[in-house]
């Protein structure tokens, strides 16, 4: 998912196949499980009631989301996964971050590397692009027609957010990374229904891509974000709209 999109982009991607799909199953199944490792009862453990609601929101049966706590905590020999960032730059000098969960650190590194050299861009050391993000909470619940901007505004600030979009089709609301469980905790205690919540890195600018450079970048990031161990890929680009 692109970290500058609105909802409208991140619903095309999602909307791409049904192997997309059990992708999105398997990338928040190891998010599950890595966030029991801290503890299996999501009451006294905030990361894997975040993962929970995320799986919910991706409605993947609760059979599932109980069989991963599971084995992460001992009870099916999980496979133990480790998370790791990449950063790097695509064509024209766009910033990528690339969040993985992997079982292979070397195999995983030497992808990232391939796909970036493949599309014209170049791996870079941790901390290379990072600075030029911020690490924000993103909430993003349906608009529909019952449903009052004022209202779903105030909803959200009260419930401590640090900003409310409007969108065409979609609320899009930010919080600082700290708060992200607490608001979307007290919005899901309102009865508020997700299509995305999760803590993201947004960038701070962007850079315009067109031409052979746009080609480049899409190709580049279709790669990243079929890849098995990606679970998540950031970046400043801006796309032209029939790219994206």
């Amino acid at each position: 998912m692109s970290g500058h999109s609105k909802w409208a982009t991140i619903r095309r991607k999602k909307e791409k196949t049904d192997a997309a799909r059990g992708a999105v199953f398997t990338r928040i199944g190891r998010e599950v499980m890595i966030a029991a490792r801290e503890g299996g009862d999501p009451n006294g453990n905030a990361k894997l009631r975040d993962a929970i609601a995320k799986a919910k929101a991706a409605n993947i049966p609760n059979d599932n989301i109980t069989r991963w706590i599971k084995r992460a905590t001992g009870e099916g020999g999980a496979v133990q996964y480790e998370e790791i960032t990449y950063e790097g730059y695509g064509a024209q000098g766009v910033a990528v971050i690339v969040e993985t969960m992997t079982d292979n650190r070397n195999r995983t590194a030497a992808e990232m590397r391939h796909y970036f050299d493949k599309y014209g861009g170049s791996l870079g050391t941790t901390g290379c692009v990072s600075w030029m993000f911020d690490k924000k909470g993103v909430i993003v619940i349906e608009k529909t027609e019952d449903m009052d901007d004022d209202e779903m505004m105030m909803a959200a600030l009260d419930a401590g957010a640090d900003d409310f979009a409007v969108q065409e089709d979609a609320y899009e609301i930010t919080t600082d990374p700290e708060a992200f469980s607490q608001v979307r905790e007290a919005l899901e205690a309102q009865g508020y229904e997700f299509l995305e919540a999760d803590v993201e890195m947004v960038p701070q600018n962007t850079i315009k891509l067109d031409g052979d450079s746009a080609v480049k970048f899409q190709k580049m990031l279709d790669l990243l974000e079929e890849y098995d161990d990606v679970q998540a890929v950031y970046h400043n680009g801006e796309l032209p709209e029939e790219e994206e």
